[in-house]
């Protein structure tokens, strides 16, 4: 009789102990070695179609970095019209892709958006000119044709530093034909983008960074909603963790990636993918940046693109830099 009370207990035991395990509410972090059903899946809004500059968050995917940190990541392909800020204000997406104006710029409109880590430390925001022109700089504009997106805070900023003065501002297109044809042409492009499909039909560039100008912001930056921040601190570390992970990976070695990226999006040639991701090292790592720093974002920074916004009257003095980012997910900056 006492072993078939004893047996009984076990088995009770156990029982109890496996509805424990099953019960175990979905946003706890998961240990090691558990199921892919029991990851967490979270969605990451790309704001342009699938190319280099999205590269390390595909690299997080692909090496299994976020699985390793508990998470089943959906990347979503972007495009015109993408709306990454109102999507993650609205939590219709976990994460998203932006740049550290449209996040400043989306909370002006009370879309409650906070950037979490930058890969790109230096915009790759560019003004393309013929490499055999005597444009050396942007005073050169003057008497020149340019394509750019008039209504961006770059262009604005632009126009504010009188850099437009004598310049014809016609609509970008998003093609390089014109360019092609007029050597009295210039466009924006991104250094990673419109240089090299230039180049492949014959036509050498220079290139003028809007940075130089110091107008640079944080660029492909991971942003999510401060709902979502206040909600699961933890997951937006892992994400951040992992992620930052994915883009050292990229920079070392984009091989693997740059083949998924051409899959997904066949406009991405190999030969273009490779010279982006070089274009995009600098950007990510500029000099005597290491690696272990990767994603950085300072005070200072989002202060100063505040007060840029501010000075082009896009931002009002109610929205707070500190408000637009958090630095809590990112290792602390090395020390010499």
């Amino acid at each position: 009789m006492l072993k078939r009370q004893l047996i009984t207990a076990l088995l009770l035991l156990a029982f109890m102990a496996g509805c424990r395990a099953v019960d175990q509410p979905p946003g706890n972090p998961p240990g090691e070695g558990e199921q892919e059903g029991r990851l967490r899946t979270v969605s990451l809004q790309l704001n342009w179609f699938p190319e280099a500059e999205h590269g390390g968050y595909y690299a997080a995917l692909l090496s299994g970095y976020y699985e390793e940190e508990g998470l089943k990541v959906e990347i979503l392909p972007g495009g015109p019209g993408a709306g990454v800020i109102q999507k993650t204000a609205e939590q219709k997406v976990t994460f998203a892709v932006a740049n550290a104006d449209q996040v400043l710029l989306g909370r002006e409109q009370q879309a409650e958006v906070v950037a979490l880590m930058a890969p790109l430390q230096s915009s790759p925001r560019c003004i393309m000119v013929h490499a055999d022109s005597d444009i050396e700089d942007f005073s050169g504009l003057k008497g020149m044709t340019v394509a750019m997106g008039s209504g961006k805070a770059y262009a604005q900023f632009m126009e504010k530093q009188g850099l437009l003065e004598g310049v014809q501002v016609v609509a970008y297109s998003g093609s390089v034909a014109r360019f092609l044809e007029r050597k009295d042409f210039a466009q924006q492009g991104y250094v990673f983008s419109e240089p090299f499909v230039a180049q492949q039909q014959g036509v050498s560039t220079r290139n003028l960074m809007v940075s130089d100008l110091g107008f640079n912001p944080y660029t492909s930056i991971l942003v999510t909603s401060n709902q979502q921040l206040e909600k699961d601190r933890d997951l937006v570390h892992r994400m951040v963790r992992a992620s930052i992970r994915g883009w050292q990976q990229y920079l070392e070695d984009p091989a693997a990636v740059n083949e998924h990226l051409h899959s997904v999006n066949e406009q991405m040639s190999l030969e273009i993918l490779d010279f982006g991701v070089e274009q995009l090292k600098p950007l990510c790592l500029p000099e005597g940046m290491p690696a272990g720093e990767l994603g950085q974002m300072t005070a200072e920074r989002w202060d100063t693109l505040a007060g840029q916004l501010r000075s082009i009257d896009l931002l009002g003095e109610s929205v707070r830099a500190s408000d637009a980012y958090y630095l809590g997910g990112l290792p602390a900056p090395q020390k010499d």
